[in-house]
């Protein structure tokens, strides 16, 4: 039995397409499956919540969705031991999917769900978790604070994504917000203790902690960062001038960012930060709130991953 997890909304409608393609597919197979369409936000948690306490000894989840649905379902995942999880991206960013090399062609991914489903062929992958007051989150591309932080928050508040996603310009719509929110942020600083190292960051433009290599639409932020190395990398910026940030913006999207000054990537299991200013918190690009304490942690190979 496969269990799919669809965001009809997601990507402005694109999953209906993707589901066409997954329907026939099963049907050629024979395979058995269920399709939970999600009716609002959070309700990929529930339905993943739900999945998980099933009592087959092995249940299969594929998620039809963007980075969003599939961070909900991450974190409605209760039994990792038991869970396979597979991934149809069909959002604007779909950075998950491309940080752990999910093949591109539709008809080709869903083939190769479904053979490795029968096979039970997985990929153990790493998460990552973030605490901010009482509360936990995981996240599978990044979490972080700053400049990615309020883009998230602007671009998901914003009609442009809507606009853009129409126009198949999905991407866009965080660089536009990206240039705009260099210019207008505000920074502050922060003290980072790594564990074995503690280091205090001066006017920090953003500070995250990223799992895979891109985020917001296939932005590098960590050029080298590796789903199954067992850390995270720690990318941040500060201390640069307004003026200079603009023309380091096209160096950051080449990758380049680590021969310019006031860029950093620093490996490592885990960090805690206290910033100086509550700054604003995402998770896979969802907001979490603004907090000046924060704990980030690498879950080793947490992940069975279908793909």
């Amino acid at each position: 039995m496969i269990h799919f997890i669809v965001n009809h909304t997601s990507a402005t409608g694109k999953s209906g397409h993707i589901l066409r393609e997954v329907i026939d597919s099963m049907k050629q197979k024979n395979v058995e499956y269920k399709l939970y369409k999600t009716k609002h936000e959070g309700h990929a948690t529930e339905i993943a919540a739900k999945l998980s306490a099933l009592p087959e000894e092995k249940v299969t989840i594929i998620v039809v969705g963007g980075d969003g649905t599939i961070n909900e379902v991450l974190n409605g995942i209760t039994d990792f031991g038991k869970v396979r999880l597979g991934v149809i991206p069909s959002g604007s960013g779909n950075d998950f999917a491309r940080g752990v090399g999910i093949e591109k062609d539709i008809h080709k991914l869903v083939n190769q769900l479904v053979e490795n489903h029968l096979e039970d062929r997985i990929r153990k992958v790493d998460l990552g978790r973030v605490t901010y007051g009482q509360d936990t989150r995981l996240f599978g591309i990044s979490s972080g604070v700053g400049m990615d932080a309020i883009v998230c928050k602007k671009v998901s508040e914003s009609r442009l994504k809507k606009v853009m996603n129409l126009l198949h310009l999905g991407q866009l719509s965080y660089l536009f917000m990206t240039v705009y929110t260099l210019f207008s942020m505000k920074t502050t600083d922060i003290s980072v203790d790594y564990g074995s190292e503690q280091k205090t960051i001066g006017k920090v433009i953003f500070f995250v902690a990223m799992n895979l290599r891109t985020e917001g639409g296939g932005v590098p932020m960590a050029p080298d960062a590796k789903p199954q190395d067992g850390v995270l990398t720690f990318s941040s910026a500060a201390e640069i001038p307004k003026w200079r940030t603009f023309f380091c913006l096209p160096i950051l999207v080449m990758a380049k960012q680590n021969h310019l000054k006031g860029f950093d990537n620093t490996p490592s299991a885990s960090a805690v930060i206290e910033t100086k200013e509550p700054m604003i918190l995402h998770a896979d690009g969802e907001y979490l709130g603004e907090f000046t304490k924060l704990r980030f942690e690498c879950l080793p190979g947490l992940l069975q991953l279908i793909q």
